[in-house]
């Protein structure tokens, strides 16, 4: 299950800069989940000279040398290698697969980590590495036991491969099995029923995780055949005060909206206020991107359902002013072009979903203004009709009472709430990730689900096959598993799992439903740290369910001495404040076209970066090639900006996977 809105935003903006962690819609819509994720068919198997098993997903070039075989992506200069090591222990595995490999890229280490045991390795780590600004790439190395064997997988990847090809990369990672390994599967299993000994057990892997993970709160709710069986909390709102959570607090979900605008736009489906094959010029005639042809192809469909090609791009609006309407996401998409072509490969996008909402609205009642209009229409199609009477995207009515601080880790390591400020940036493209919800409202979501559209009082809310066109494939995010409408569908384990969750700031979260077996879960954490969860949660309730065999202990125990390196080895990197002569070398007053202004003020030791929107002081880090980043110390740190010189005048540029924006020095 793979999700986010923000990415890797919840690590240091060092780890952010060093390691990687992915369409069809042409046909007629489906009534239930697709066999099979689109294009998985054409991904050749393999086995490495010891035997272990691989997948080279279609489309890229497979090269055998000795104990190595390497997989190297369309864009050539981006591979991953599998080595196989006779080495005793995991140093000295990676240390001969580095030299197998014949890298020509400098190794600049900086830790490794601990992986779990999972998919039939054993006592893993993750080696992690230092890139340069100017090399734009990411290294990293895993080393994972089978038997008295070591293997070792090597990522040595561009930056914009690695955003764009994250399906491939899944695929790669979820295909590689130790020789003779058989994968668990629930297929056909019954699952047992949640009694209060099996609800306890995961009461107690929620709290036992959230405080090896240093998570402040957590709200989960279950559900099963229809029946509320738990909705709580565990923990604090806000780190160092008293006030619980519990199922009523609400949380700002992030992209755990996206399923909820998509069932808004089923039900004008079935109203036939538009269809999903409806070319989206024809609902929003203003509706544009920078490739004319793709702006062409696409249908309403094709708004959630990250087929499209355009690729992740957030930091137009992560720096926007609070109060941007609507509008700023169609300024967005007007200078998107695709990176991939359309339908080939799975990329995750925000600004295009969050059109996919406003154009929702807009049929709905195209007399208001764009961003008013949805808002009606999720509260009369969505939030009324289930009963979801908290549930808002209203920022000032949500920050009232029982809600949760959101908290994430500053460069320094710390654990801190996240400036309000930076969460209502959201605001603007809210169909996307806006919204605010409590674990009561979001198990009358999933229940609904679960029912195939209707209420608990047997009314039916939705006609079944516009709710489950969401569900049906549009693009593989892996080998065993694709993106529908909004909504991710795993069946690796052998049953399928349908969910959608949330990363952003310092929020995680999940809303997940197990059709075939009548189980839902919502879990909703107020701190980064908790990224885990995101999947061991789920894997936890596999257990719970049929028995499995146990993973998610290791995952989180993995999880958390990993945070607690990577934290110590960010506040080692960083130097804060960054002393009077890095402070001299920044100009007062830099700008880039479409994120604004930066204005640089120093008070005393202090050097601070004013986005207008919010502002924070800085920290300096010095690359191996001399190149100084700029780290803002604040909780969940955006991309560190790097210093440099460009037609005379100084600039900082800051990057995410696809993207470059260059401030340049203004007068």
């Amino acid at each position: 299950m793979r999700f986010a809105l923000w990415g890797r935003a919840a690590l240091s903006a060092l780890l952010a800069s060093l390691i990687a962690c992915a369409c069809s819609g042409e046909g007629a819509v489906a009534q239930e989940p697709a066999p099979a994720p689109a294009g998985s068919a054409h991904d050749q198997p393999g086995v490495t000279d010891a035997g272990h098993a691989f997948l080279k997903p279609a489309g890229w070039t497979l090269i055998r040398r000795d104990a190595v075989v390497i997989l190297e992506a369309p864009e050539a200069g981006s591979r991953v290698a599998l080595v196989d090591a006779r080495a005793k222990d995991a140093d000295a595995a990676v240390a001969e697969a580095w030299g197998l490999y014949q890298s020509e890229v400098a190794l600049d280490p900086i830790t490794s980590v601990p992986v779990a045991n999972q998919g039939g390795w054993r006592d893993g780590r993750r080696f992690l590495y230092r890139t340069t600004a100017a090399s734009a790439r990411r290294l990293s190395a895993q080393a994972m036991r089978s038997g008295d064997r070591w293997v070792v997988r090597i990522e040595d990847l561009t930056n914009a491969v690695s955003g764009k090809r994250s399906a491939d990369l899944q695929t790669i990672r979820e295909g590689f099995l130790p020789v003779g390994h058989v994968r668990e599967s629930f297929a056909g299993r019954k699952a047992h029923r949640l009694d209060a000994a099996r609800i306890e057990k995961l009461k107690r892997f929620v709290e036992t995780s959230m405080k090896a993970l240093e998570v402040p709160g957590v709200s989960i709710g279950i559900v099963q055949d229809g029946q509320v069986l738990f909705a709580g909390g565990f923990g604090v709102r806000e780190q160092g005060k008293p006030a619980p959570v519990d199922a009523d607090t609400l949380y700002l979900i992030a992209s755990n909206t996206k399923p909820l605008t998509t069932l808004m736009l089923a039900k004008l489906v079935d109203e036939e206020k538009l269809a999903w094959d409806t070319p989206v010029v024809d609902a929003l005639p203003a509706f544009a991107l920078a490739d004319a042809d793709t702006t062409r192809k696409i249908q309403v469909r094709h708004l959630l359902c990250a087929c499209t090609g355009l690729p992740y791009r957030n930091l137009d609006w992560e720096f926007a002013a609070a109060d941007s309407p609507a509008t700023i996401t169609f300024d967005i998409l007007a200078r998107m072009r695709p990176t991939s072509a359309f339908g080939a490969t799975y990329q995750y996008s925000n600004p295009i979903a969050a059109a996919g909402g406003y154009v929702g609205g807009h049929a709905a009642r195209p007399d208001l203004e764009l961003g008013r209009a949805y808002d009606l229409t999720m509260q009369d199609r969505v939030f009324g009709p289930l009963g979801m009477r908290r549930s808002t995207f209203d920022f000032d009515r949500a920050m009232r009472g029982n809600y949760a601080r959101l908290h994430g880790v500053t460069p320094l390591g710390d654990l801190a709430v996240v400036e309000p400020a930076r969460d209502r940036q959201m605001h603007a493209v809210r169909p996307t990730g806006g919204a605010w919800s409590n674990v009561d409202d979001l198990l009358a979501y999933v229940r609904m689900e679960l029912a195939g559209g209707l209420l608990p009082d047997g009314r039916r809310y939705i006609s079944e096959k516009a709710l489950k066109a969401r569900w049906a494939s549009q693009i593989s995010t892996g080998r065993n598993s694709w993106y529908g409408m909004g909504l991710d569908t795993d069946i690796s384990t052998g049953t399928p799992i349908l969910s959608h969750g949330g990363r952003m700031y310092g929020f995680r979260g999940d809303v997940i439903w197990l059709p075939e077996h009548g189980v839902g879960v919502v879990i909703l954490m107020n701190a980064s740290t908790g990224n885990v969860l995101m999947e061991a949660f789920p894997r936890k309730l596999l257990e719970v369910l049929f028995d499995g065999q146990p993973e998610a202990d290791s995952m989180v125990e993995a999880a958390a001495t990993a945070d607690r390196q990577q934290r110590a080895t960010s506040r080692q990197a960083v130097r804060y404040p960054i002393g009077e002569t890095r402070a001299a070398a920044l100009a007062p007053r830099y700008r880039n076209a479409f994120l604004g202004d930066l204005r640089v003020e120093t008070t005393g030791p202090q050097t601070v970066f004013d986005f207008g929107a919010w502002k924070a002081p800085v920290a300096a880090r010095e690359q191996a090639d001399g190149t100084v980043e700029y780290v803002v110390m604040t909780a969940s740190s955006p991309f560190p900006f790097v210093a440099g010189v460009s037609e005379g005048r100084r600039t900082l540029t800051i990057r995410d996977a696809q993207n470059t924006y260059v401030f340049a020095e203004a007068d």
